[in-house]
């Protein structure tokens, strides 16, 4: 593998280049000609979106189809660094133009379509998502929105200037679910929340591990350089592509980053929480020999309970205390639960605590009950909150409905300005776990110290950095490798 400094900066057929190349683009929706639709039968320019989607294996694979299965949006390109991943979507899709580099494809084609579908790894959504809104495109991202806190926050406040519809990839966000658990909420069913539980059986992939030490041949038709994009360059080891990237703080955001977007959610849309004021976190021990605790940092551990803290919101009494668990680890089981009643979903679950009463919801705020259930029939709110046509399936077709309206014209459920908070509540419980990590050498030589450990962290929301353990906000913003950066 050739050394970092061999390395193509980019390729430099960058940013500013196609940034320059589609400032003509920037001023709003994009009606494509109707000689780029063509053919018999094409539904009228201004009733299709015309959609040029990076990555397009694994999720990013069903994603295209449920935007195709819309009716209404044409998939006109297709862009991933792995010819194999690529492939079923290539077949399937096969009049769209592929490319392997998302920056030439926006060189190239920004003329051509009007809406991105982002599903990468996640340390390349925000550069990819920013380029897409500054040449005026709609996006939608899959979760989490971004790696760092400062890449949601830039995110966020891009959404506020640029003249797109913004979606993120958290679909319960358009589910029944979460509309019904409003209602409830909002009637005074349980009282006053002030705290929530969420609560996953992930990771499903290894984490707690050192880096691996074996060496591999790169994958015919994988671009290494490429997948590695803003992260820093390392030789290519085996069974990190496509999915196991997830548990590794260069590329994944943990269990946190694979499911918070599902599970927090809902009490996020419920409570109208906003940003965390503080979190703190302990983790799942590694053992690699008798009392010796296993030292490695970029990994995710295997188990994890954060707690934070929200400010008191218009819907809530007093501060709300979330709690946050991974790797298996649930709450107690409540007592108004029947013995033989599932908790959430079984491996998953929300569970809400309110002063006259309780109640929880699987993933993606499915399937939500009021405790004891007996009640879930019996208690039926005055008011009604509009569904979305299809629920959580219908957040695909939702944002392709409001792509072609234009920004404004109608709601999407998960928009840039409630995802990008969202995104950092799970973002910021992430600093805690990682704090776990951080060492200090003793003075004496004789070991270390570990000062994140068994605190409160305080969060600086206006400026973005914990106020009293300065060694986290090393991974509020990270440094791009040479060749990447993102644009304000």
């Amino acid at each position: 593998m050739a050394s970092e400094e061999n390395k193509p900066k980019a390729q430099d057929n960058s940013r500013r280049q196609f940034l320059k190349a589609g400032a003509l683009a920037a001023a709003g929706f994009m009606i494509v000609p109707r000689h780029v639709l063509g053919g018999k039968g094409f539904l009228a320019p201004s009733d299709r979106l015309v959609i040029a989607a990076v990555g397009v294996g694994g999720k990013g694979e069903s994603d295209i189809q449920s935007f195709h299965a819309s009716g209404k949006a044409e998939i006109g390109f297709l862009c991933d660094v792995d010819d194999t991943r690529a492939a079923n979507t290539r077949q399937r899709f096969p009049k769209a133009k592929y490319y392997k580099d998302w920056r030439e494809l926006f060189d190239k084609e920004h003329k051509n379509f009007d809406a991105v579908s982002v599903s990468t790894p996640d340390h390349n959504h925000a550069i990819t998502t920013l380029a897409a809104m500054q040449l005026g495109k709609h996006v939608y991202v899959q979760k989490p929105l971004t790696h760092d806190i400062y890449e949601a926050r830039v995110l966020t406040d891009a959404a506020k200037r640029y003249n797109v519809v913004t979606q993120m990839g958290n679909q319960g966000a358009s589910g029944d679910g979460v509309r019904q658990l409003r209602e409830w909420y909002d009637s005074g069913a349980i009282g006053k929340v002030h705290t929530v539980y969420c609560w996953t059986n992930r990771p499903v992939w290894p984490q707690g591990i050192p880096w691996p030490t074996a060496k591999a041949e790169v994958p015919a038709g994988l671009d290494w350089d490429l997948w590695l994009g803003t992260a820093p360059y390392k030789d290519y080891v085996p069974k990190l592509v496509p999915f196991n990237w997830r548990g590794w703080w260069d590329y994944g955001t943990g269990a946190l980053g694979d499911m918070g977007c599902h599970l927090i959610e809902a009490p996020f849309r419920v409570l109208d929480l906003d940003y965390a004021s503080d979190v703190q976190a302990s983790v799942g021990s590694v053992y690699v020999d008798e009392f010796k605790r296993g030292y490695f940092p970029e990994s995710c551990p295997p188990s994890s309970h954060v707690t934070l803290t929200f400010p008191k919101t218009d819907k809530t009494k007093g501060p709300v205390t979330l709690h946050w668990m991974d790797g298996g680890i649930q709450p107690v089981r409540p007592e108004e639960l029947g013995p033989n009643e599932v908790f959430g979903d079984g491996g998953n679950g929300t569970l809400f605590v309110g002063t006259k009463g309780k109640m929880m919801c699987s993933t993606y705020g499915a399937d939500p009950r009021l405790l004891p259930t007996s009640r879930t029939f019996e208690v039926k709110p005055k008011h009604q909150l509009a569904r979305v046509p299809g629920g959580a399936e219908g957040h695909y077709a939702q944002w392709v409905e409001a792509c072609l309206a234009g920004k404004g014209k109608m709601e999407v459920s998960s928009p840039f300005e409630i995802a990008g908070p969202l995104t950092e509540a799970l973002l910021m419980a992430n600093l805690a776990i990682r704090g776990v990590d951080v060492r200090r050498s003793k003075a004496d030589g004789t070991g270390f110290d570990y000062p994140g450990r068994g605190i409160k962290l305080l969060w600086d929301n206006q400026n973005m950095r914990i106020t009293n353990f300065d060694e986290v906000n090393q991974f509020v913003k990270r440094e791009y490798r040479s060749g990447w950066t993102l644009g304000a």
